[in-house]
């Protein structure tokens, strides 16, 4: 876990990510006044917000349990199970992952992350809410299993490389 005050490699887009994922609501966040004397320092009302924010850990549970959630929020189906042995099967579990020896890789179009999603595909089945980047974890495997649904019906029914 960082130490506080540092963020992991994907602290500031989890962040985002939560308060995107929350819902509708208006999300609120304090942040330190740097700078500030006396009582305008402390003049600020408290806010209270409709929604409340899920932290998911970041590690290969969290970013599967993530992707769940928006993906249940987009209609796309999936189980943790399928999605936890396409993800060993294709990369162990590293998000960084990226393979440069196959006809993909041969084309310029290597596969990358979680799921090793080419750039087109991931551009193409990308969710929003997400980050556009396909070594994000839980955007790399939200737009995988948004491919999948479409091509196969389901993560559920990927057994192999896709």
């Amino acid at each position: 876990m960082p130490a506080f005050g540092q963020l992991s490699r994907f602290g500031n887009r989890r962040l985002v990510r939560s308060l995107a994922v929350a819902g509708t609501g208006v999300a609120v966040v304090a942040l330190p006044l740097f700078g500030a004397t006396g009582a305008s320092a402390a003049t600020t009302a408290p806010t209270t917000t409709a929604a409340s924010v899920t932290a998911y850990p970041d590690n290969l549970d969290g970013w599967i349990r993530e992707s769940l959630s928006i993906m249940a929020q987009n209609g796309i189906p999936g189980s943790y199970e399928s999605i936890h042995r396409n993800i060993m099967r294709e990369s162990s579990g590293n998000p960084y992952a990226i393979n440069n020896w196959d006809s993909n890789a041969a084309a310029g179009t290597p596969s990358k992350g979680l799921l090793q999603v080419i750039d087109p595909t991931f551009a193409a089945y990308h969710v929003p809410g997400t980050a556009f980047d396909p070594y994000d974890p839980v955007a790399n495997i939200t737009a995988a299993c948004n491919y999948a649904a479409d091509r196969y019906g389901s993560i559920d029914n990927v057994f192999g490389a896709y």
